[in-house]
């Protein structure tokens, strides 16, 4: 037997003992526990948050630190979102993320105030923010991969779907002339 042969051999065949699929289903089932209970962690911490924020709403009324204590409760709220979506499509979206990180910066900006920030930094953060904006409108142009729609094999089909009158036709004639003789 020659050294191709039984390379090919070796490699087609996984031994007995290693099932990539099983593997695989596991590995995916942990990380579904490792998600849920983040799920659970973050909504026991948002609980927390909310107490805190009623807290804050007993005299002295402190505007800056409710208002910091709501958006960062919508941050929070945001983060759980992408959890979810995670857990029911496995998959990140890319809008939430997005949305994530642009009610985030702006609950920075809001907390530390416009007026008392660098213009530096104020101007890196509208840039920044522009570009999360200009992501979350591009992000409806993108192919839908995570659909279970796979770009390769509806190039392959659309391709298919081009050579098949053809082939087809060809098939047809070369039958016909087969059946005659």
């Amino acid at each position: 037997m020659s050294l191709e042969k039984r390379l090919n051999n070796s490699s087609s065949h996984a031994p007995q003992w290693l099932n990539l699929q099983l593997i695989v289903t596991a590995l995916e089932t942990v990380q579904d526990l490792i998600v849920i209970s983040l799920c659970i962690g973050l909504f026991c911490f948002m609980v927390l948050e909310l107490r805190e924020m009623f807290f804050s709403l007993l005299p002295p009324l402190n505007f800056q630190e409710v208002t910091a204590d709501i958006l960062f409760l919508l941050v929070l709220v945001e983060l759980f979102r992408l959890l979810i979506i995670y857990l029911q499509e496995q998959r990140v979206s890319i809008g939430v993320a997005v949305e994530v990180c642009i009610v985030s910066v702006l609950r920075e900006v809001i907390v530390r105030g416009v007026l008392e920030t660098p213009w530096v930094q104020i101007l890196s953060t509208g840039a920044f923010l522009l570009v999360l904006g200009v992501l979350l409108v591009v992000r409806v142009w993108l192919p839908p991969t995570f659909e279970g729609i796979d770009p390769e094999r509806r190039l392959a089909s659309r391709n298919r779907k081009f050579s098949e009158p053809e082939y087809s036709s060809d098939s047809v004639a070369i039958n016909r002339q087969f059946n005659s003789h």
